[in-house]
């Protein structure tokens, strides 16, 4: 009975071996499909995070490509007209292929590509860049589409490429001292910090009322008396705190998120010839020359958006060079200058002549040429009809129609060289008395000598116009006393400009002069000099006692922009002011994506 039994439990077990074997063959098939979807979903993670990779690669490439044109522009400053012109980017006519090949500029399904320099392997990187120069003498823009290119991923970003510059500070200064050559003195002008400067330097300092809203730097050690700076502010000094802080002043206030920093020396050109180029009718980089004047220029900005402009000795507002001889004996007229001559509403004539404000582009103004051959030459005694000179043996001074300076019963101050001279390219600029809203426009206005600010310089909408002042000298804020020692202009003054005065400095006539303060003077802009120019005087670090106190504010606008075809300094250098991403415009095979 009981082989019997064990038989029978044998006979029962026979059906749960063959599940068990079902479920075995079951569990492994489930577990081989689920080790396939793991490879397949591996070889699709992998694929994945390489694709993410060389999207975000071919960001990186395109922006290579805007640091290699930046360093290409930091070697030549004219690297700018250099591109390719089938480029739908770049607009007609105005680029064209350097003698250098540059693979960064190729084009097409079988053009070239530059290649980054640090990528390797199977994820090498390229780029490829086009150029728009069209606003670049208008305000020193460069717009640059960089693609860079990586495995099969494309990525493009536009960028505006900006000079840096003396626009990009509120006060910009070579040397904290007074101008040698306007305070008479010997000095020999040094960095406070590499050698202290002698007695007979004159050592200029910010006044306890001073207020500079903007970037300030200067090469030279600034010395302070409690003033305000909200902005950046660095100087070229070494040495912490990078600043001199004046004893018995309180202490200077600093924006606390700006604190003052070292930063390397700027330094200008030695003169502006750079900016006469731009008044010729010949050169193939001057597509729209500017107005050349002759001698003591006067320009009233009036409220229509036009200008008047007073200038006997001009004979020709374009020049040339003579393709024979190459010398600048060629001259010629165009009607948006003025016309030369006496004639009513000439730039010769006493009323002047009312052209409209030169938009994207400039006016300068030469001393009077006495070389034979020039087409603005004169005599060396001969002057324009109604035009008086009044020099003496130690002064000069003129008059012509309206205009008189010095002005009746002015003292006339002293100044190397003299004021007010007969035969100097001086500018005398104010906006028209009446004109509400000031000047209309974007122009740059630069002199072989002197820029004399006569009045109030504004602009009619501070959003949209824009005014470069270059000096080669001084330029002087005018401030006219009489013999008795009385101003003969009322109190305060307002400028709107990016001014710059290569050699020497901005500084209010007559500043120490007077038993009373002046006002105020305020600029909208951006203030640029070699030396420090005095605008005020005050006892013992109190407030003005005579001249200005000054009240400085930065256009916001010359971080991104600057006025017309203004001065770069010497060793220039380039960086993005603005930066957007936009929709590739190639296919991966490197041609124009319909």
């Amino acid at each position: 009975m009981i082989k019997i039994n064990v038989k029978l439990a044998r006979m029962r077990e026979r059906p749960d071996e063959g599940f068990a074997m079902i479920m075995v063959l079951g569990i492994g098939m489930v577990m081989l499909i689920l080790a396939l979807a793991a490879i397949g979903l591996s070889v699709s993670n992998l694929q994945k995070s390489k694709g993410d990779s060389d999207f975000a690669a071919a960001e990186s490439a395109a922006y290579a490509g805007i640091s290699d044109y930046e360093a290409r522009l930091a070697n030549n400053n004219s690297y700018y007209l250099f591109g390719n012109s089938s480029s739908t980017f770049s607009p007609t006519g105005s680029v064209s292929a350097p003698q250098t090949t540059n693979p960064a500029f190729g084009l097409g399904a079988t053009g070239t590509w530059a290649t980054v320099p640090s990528s390797v392997g199977l994820s090498k990187a390229y780029f490829r860049y086009e150029v728009d120069n069209s606003k670049y003498n208008s305000t020193g823009i460069i717009r640059l589409r960089s693609t860079g290119k990586v495995g099969t991923s494309l990525r493009t970003v536009i960028a505006n490429v900006k000079q840096h510059g003396f626009v990009d500070f509120m006060y910009y200064t070579k040397y904290e001292l007074g101008d040698p050559q306007q305070t008479n003195t010997s000095c020999v002008p040094t960095y406070d910090w590499q050698v202290n400067h002698s007695s007979s330097c004159s050592e200029i300092q910010f006044a306890p009322n001073d207020v500079i809203n903007g970037p300030v730097h200067s090469n030279d050690t600034i010395k302070i008396c409690g003033s305000t700076f909200t902005g950046a502010f660095s100087t070229s000094d070494p040495n912490p705190p990078f600043y001199n802080s004046v004893s018995g002043c309180s202490a200077p206030h600093f924006n606390p998120n700006s604190p003052p920093t070292h930063s390397a020396t700027l330094d200008p050109p030695p003169t502006n010839a750079q900016m006469r180029q731009e008044v010729r009718s010949d050169l193939p980089t001057v597509a729209d020359p500017g107005c050349l004047y002759t001698g003591p220029t006067s320009v009233i900005f009036n409220k229509s958006g036009t200008m008047t402009v007073r200038s006997p000795f001009t004979k020709a507002t374009e020049v040339a060079a003579n393709t024979s001889t190459g010398l600048l004996t060629v001259g010629s007229t165009p009607a948006k200058c003025g016309v030369p001559g006496t004639a009513t509403g000439s730039l010769g004539s006493s009323g002047g002549a009312t052209i409209s404000v030169l938009n994207s582009n400039l006016i300068f103004v030469q001393d009077v040429p006495t070389t034979a051959g020039d087409p603005n030459a004169w005599g060396a005694t001969s002057y324009p009809s109604g035009f008086t000179c009044n020099s003496t043996s130690t002064l000069s001074g003129w008059t012509f129609g309206p205009l008189a300076f010095p002005m009746a019963n002015e003292r006339t101050p002293a100044a190397s060289p003299v004021n007010y001279g007969c035969r100097k390219g001086d500018i005398y600029t104010q906006n028209a008395a009446g004109a509400t809203g000031g000047m209309h426009g974007t122009m740059t206005m630069t002199a072989d000598n002197y820029i004399y600010i006569t009045g109030d310089l504004t602009y009619a909408n501070s959003l949209t116009d824009m005014l470069g002042l270059v000096g080669n000298n001084t330029i002087w804020v005018w401030n006219p006393f009489n013999s008795s020692g009385s101003p003969l202009l009322p109190k305060d003054r307002t400028i709107d400009a990016a001014i710059l005065s290569i050699n020497h400095t901005f500084q209010v006539e007559n500043y120490s002069l007077g038993s009373d303060d002046r006002g105020t003077l305020s600029v909208f802009g951006a203030i640029a000099q070699t030396f420090r120019g005095a605008v005020g005087q005050s006892s013992n670090g109190n407030s003005i006692t005579q001249g200005y106190t000054k009240n400085y504010n930065y256009d916001g606008r010359l971080q991104y922009e600057a006025p017309p075809k203004f001065l770069s300094p010497v060793a220039a250098t380039y960086g993005v002011s603005q930066l957007v991403e936009v929709k590739t415009p190639f296919l991966i095979s490197g041609a124009y994506a319909p």
